[in-house]
């Protein structure tokens, strides 16, 4: 059972007081489809970037990693230097891990290629659910899973396409957050249909 936030609505997460901001990510972002391929390549990275930490703290870097690798205009990011890279590692508005960092680089020529082959990064994502988002039906976060074999099929092509920081954990994640998999529980206000 979900608990009421400040404003009187039931949310998945950021319901605490304080973190308004997390409760806007839950209220316009996750869950809800996104078809924009910098937003869709923003969301890759920034999930990457996650893996062993909180999803609160990349949050509170966002803005931090849309300065650090040019607002993710893929091209530029894919076409950074070893030196731009490196001096990333300084920066303490994003998280200074330089697996995490060079993936950022890596990750953008894949992406490139997937824009190139399918049209469009979104093309290549929405055919896995043919164009309709994956609509689950949990009562707590509990019942959520962590992985499941749509991440696991995407994780797997992705990764042999050459891309890192795209385990299935980190894609079912992703799929989360670009609402390709409607997670929202039974009893969140964003909830939709029953």
């Amino acid at each position: 059972m979900l608990q009421a936030s400040a404003d009187g609505k039931k949310r998945c997460f950021g319901g605490q007081a304080g973190k308004e901001f997390y409760a806007d990510y839950h209220d316009r972002q996750w869950g809800i489809p996104e078809h924009d391929d910098r937003r869709l390549f923003e969301m890759l990275i920034l999930e990457g970037a996650q893996a062993g930490l909180s999803w609160e703290t990349i949050l509170n870097k966002r803005e931090g990693y849309r300065a650090a690798f040019h607002q993710f205009e893929v091209a530029k990011v894919a076409a950074m230097t070893d030196a731009e890279l490196e001096a990333l590692l300084l920066n303490p508005n994003i998280v200074r891990n330089r697996l995490k960092i060079f993936a950022a680089r890596k990750n953008a020529v894949v992406f490139s290629s997937i824009q190139q082959e399918f049209g469009s990064f979104d093309q290549y994502l929405w055919r896995y659910v043919e164009g309709k988002p994956q609509v689950n039906h949990w009562k707590s976060f509990g019942d959520l899973p962590v992985s499941t074999a749509l991440s696991d099929a995407i994780s797997k092509d992705l990764k042999k396409r050459g891309m890192t920081f795209v385990g299935s954990t980190i894609i079912y994640a992703y799929l989360q957050a670009v609402g390709v998999v409607n997670d929202h529980l039974a009893d969140c206000w964003c909830r939709t249909e029953p």
